[in-house]
């Protein structure tokens, strides 16, 4: 059998026509059979691998496929995460995080490259885990998430609460009795996932969902957040530490206070909070003051205030206890001047026993004889010569007295009411003499009086009928009748 391969029929470049040796089974291969045949013998050997090594140029298509390199020091290799797998990762892939990832060998025959197809990724332990979170925690800290002036005060006195926790655990059931015991508050739970695939996006989503609650609506609008869980190991936490967490939590409108795992836990969503709490119990007594503590502080205030403004009353009358106690009695007052009163009394007398004494010797010594008394009289005529009266000095007083007599006599003359009597005017009085000053009042009475310059006559009102013969009696003996001579007219009747 002649060799295929022999220097007559190959040369080591090939001939010009490609053939077939006589006997040979190695047909050639078309690039897309041998693709194939690759594909099924890497998937068959390599059907589940983990791979440990660190991401580089992690990318995330429009579509939700993340495509990846998982490398260590000296070789590469491609790796791509369909997007349910993708979507289910408890934490966020970065170039140059370590990681474990499980998952198939296939081959790109696109490419003529093989790569793993992941279905799980882990992080390369804690250390690597703890190397994501202070990545992350730098990052988010570098935008400003994490500033102190971007905190704000809780308020003192909360009306409703809302805690974000699991409905189920021995957090809110803590959370509820320390707040019965110390002052009872409206509380508001949202149930979400504490840990686990799902558990980060529960969170943020609970936390803006209570600030976009309304004031007013069917669900009260907290004051203040807890977002609360249980200790556990930093795997157990992780989902605190997420950005979505962490950005729900510095873009919420409500103050939020974390309280997540116990003292020494430390997650992202406690820098970005308004206020850490170490524990959830902490939050709540952190959230509200203790009632009795207010009521005795207020009871304090009011007596104090009490004490404040009675403290001037008894200052003033403390003070005006003291002044009197230093003011003199009423007898030390008088004192002074009873003693001056009687030392005036008794020099009084004295005085008046002094000056009748005196007198009496003056008397005694005093001689009254006719020449004595003639020369008074003569000095006294004399003094009276000297003395020069005029009788305009009279007069004059005279004249005065006579003005001012003339000026009251005309007063008197124009309020005399019966002077208007002799221009005409007459006075009208009624039976019993009460002057009228109406023609209603006038017309009411039986007679009338009619009072004139010269003389008073009676007449009856026109006006009245029926008067009895009495009346017209009385008005003729109130008119007596008049001498002879010419006679008017009665006027009235």
């Amino acid at each position: 059998m002649p060799d295929p391969y022999s220097d007559d029929d190959y040369s080591g470049g090939g001939g010009l026509v490609a053939r077939e040796a006589e006997g040979d089974n190695a047909a050639a291969l078309s690039i897309t059979e041998i693709s194939n045949l690759l594909k099924r013998t890497v998937e068959d050997r390599f059907g589940y691998v983990r791979l440990r090594g660190e991401l580089s140029g992690v990318k995330r298509a429009a579509s939700g496929h993340m495509y990846c390199a998982l490398k260590d020091e000296k070789a590469v290799i491609d790796g791509v995460m369909w997007r349910g797998n993708a979507g289910r990762l408890s934490f966020n892939p970065e170039d140059g995080l370590e990681v474990v990832a499980s998952g198939k060998l296939t081959t790109y025959p696109g490419r003529s490259k093989y790569q793993i197809v992941i279905d799980r990724m882990e992080v390369a332990g804690e250390g690597a885990l703890l190397a994501l979170l202070e990545k992350t925690r730098a990052r988010l800290a570098a935008e400003g998430l994490f500033d102190e002036g971007r905190k704000r005060t809780l308020p003192f006195l909360p009306r409703a609460i809302g805690v974000v926790t699991s409905p189920t655990g021995s957090v809110i059931r803590d959370i509820l009795h320390r707040l019965a015991d110390r002052f009872p508050s409206h509380v508001v739970v949202w149930p979400v996932l504490v840990q686990g695939q799902g558990s980060a996006e529960q969170v943020a989503a609970a936390i803006r969902g209570f600030g976009a609650l309304v004031e007013g609506g069917p669900v009260p609008r907290p004051d203040l957040l807890i977002v609360a869980r249980g200790g556990g190991s930093i795997e157990d936490l992780w989902g605190f530490n997420e950005e979505t967490v962490v950005r729900a939590i510095a873009e919420s409108p409500i103050p939020v206070i974390s309280a997540v795992g116990h003292e020494t836990d430390t997650t992202l969503a406690d820098f970005a909070a308004d206020r850490r709490a170490p524990t959830p119990t902490a939050a709540a007594e952190i959230a509200v003051p203790v009632r009795a503590e207010l009521a005795a502080t207020l009871e304090d205030f009011s007596a104090r205030q009490k004490r404040a403004i009675l403290r001037p009353v008894t200052l003033g009358r403390e003070r005006l206890e003291a002044r009197a106690q230093r003011l003199p009695t009423p007898e030390t007052l008088l004192q002074p001047q009873a003693q001056r009163l009687d030392d005036l009394s008794d020099r009084l007398r004295r005085g008046l026993r002094d000056r009748a004494a005196h007198g009496r010797e003056r008397l005694a010594k005093l001689r009254l004889s006719p020449a004595t008394l003639q020369r008074g009289l003569r000095d006294a005529r004399e003094g009276l010569g000297r003395a020069r009266l005029s009788p305009a000095l009279a007069t004059q007083r005279v004249t005065r007295e006579r003005e001012r007599f003339s000026a009251l006599e005309r007063l008197y003359l124009s309020l005399d009411p019966k002077a208007p009597l002799g221009r005409g005017f007459v006075l009208v009085r009624g039976e019993r003499g009460a002057l009228l000053r109406s023609r209603k009042a006038a017309a009411g009475e039986a007679r009338l009086d009619i009072e004139f310059a010269d003389g008073t006559l009676a007449a009856v009102p026109m006006g009245t009928t029926g008067h009895s013969a009495k009346a017209k009696a009385a008005v003729r003996k109130a008119n007596p009748k008049p001498a002879a001579g010419p006679q008017q007219d009665d006027l009235f009747g």
